[in-house]
């Protein structure tokens, strides 16, 4: 768990630096509140604390959220996704190894619904912000709309359903530079911190790789047939929370598939989704709503993925071995 913490700085300095420090605020709200639920839940359900709370489990829980989330967002957008990421999607499951979904997409997929409005709230790239400021925005200024716009995915799918001006990708990108340079240092972060996990052996080739070339894939069908309508393969890729996911939200232990075969078929089926709601759904990313419709069908695709096991015999009588 330290090491995915680890991992997760690359991206995190990125985000503060084109973004300000906003996000460190939130991600000290988020790990001071996933520590504290952490610490209630075991002691109500009787077992050790420090050992429990040690172990970084909550933490990552609590980083992710605050890296899904608007950096500039009200402080308690980000404590009652944590809440209920810890309290709910975790403990009331059994805790750790027990909840069968990603505790950090409950978290984010409860507050998109509840307040889509604030959580289309980013703080524009490069704007000139210091800690206080950020800090003012978070705990109670209402003055955030002089300095928030929407992601790129939520502009350019506003723009591409007709309520503004028709864009295509290439013009929105020419017209915002510094903000397709924002985005693509931070993916580049999570890239970084997404190679280092494979090469300690964190995680598995196998998911990052499925998600990453099935949206790659897709986006570029589509957007060879009707650019206009589409978004390329490089834009799917530096926007939203695609290389966040792909290394650090596919890939949970406890609430994906554990069978190599398993692993493909579940990352799979993320991108695709999320695809299909980024284009065609009522929300810009679609990427929590993925992970959970998913984390439903892992058991099952396990139970049809296990690998054969070999001095047994199948179904034909044949031996394995």
């Amino acid at each position: 768990m330290l090491r995915v913490l680890a991992a997760l700085t690359p991206g995190i300095a990125a985000y503060a630096w084109f973004f300000g420090p906003g996000v460190l605020i939130q991600l000290g709200l988020a790990s001071l509140t996933a520590l504290l639920a952490e610490a209630l839940m075991l002691k109500l359900r009787d077992r050790p604390i420090w050992r429990s709370v040690g172990d970084g489990s909550a933490l990552v829980t609590a980083w992710l959220i605050a890296l899904s989330f608007p950096s500039t967002g009200p402080w308690w957008l980000v404590v009652v996704a944590t809440l209920a990421a810890i309290l709910v999607a975790k403990h009331l499951y059994g805790g750790l190894g027990q909840n069968p979904f990603n505790p950090a997409m409950v978290g984010f997929a409860l507050m998109i619904v509840a307040y889509p409005l604030m959580m289309s709230r980013w703080p524009g790239a490069g704007a000139a912000m210091d800690i206080g400021q950020a800090g003012a925005l978070i705990f109670g200024s209402h003055s955030v709309d002089t300095v928030t716009m929407a992601t790129p995915l939520d502009t350019l799918r506003t723009a591409m359903h007709g309520v503004e001006t028709k864009l295509s990708v290439e013009t929105f990108l020419q017209s915002r530079p510094d903000l397709h340079a924002a985005w693509k240092w931070i993916a580049a972060g999570y890239l970084a911190g997404g190679l280092w996990l494979l090469q300690q052996r964190i995680i598995s080739w196998h998911m990052p790789t499925a998600f990453l070339v099935t949206l790659i894939a897709l986006a570029g069908v589509s957007s060879a047939i009707d650019p206009s309508a589409f978004n390329g393969p490089l834009f799917e890729l530096i926007s939203g929370g695609a290389m966040l996911a792909a290394f650090f939200i596919v890939t949970d232990p406890v609430s994906g598939c554990t069978t190599p075969r398993g692993k493909l078929i579940f990352a799979t089926g993320v991108a695709l989704i999320t695809w299909i709601i980024r284009h065609f759904g009522g929300y810009p990313d679609g990427i929590a709503f993925a992970v959970l419709l998913m984390n439903v069908a892992a058991p099952l695709i396990d139970m049809y993925t296990q690998p054969k096991v070999f001095g047994l015999k199948d179904d034909q009588g044949s031996r394995h071995d």
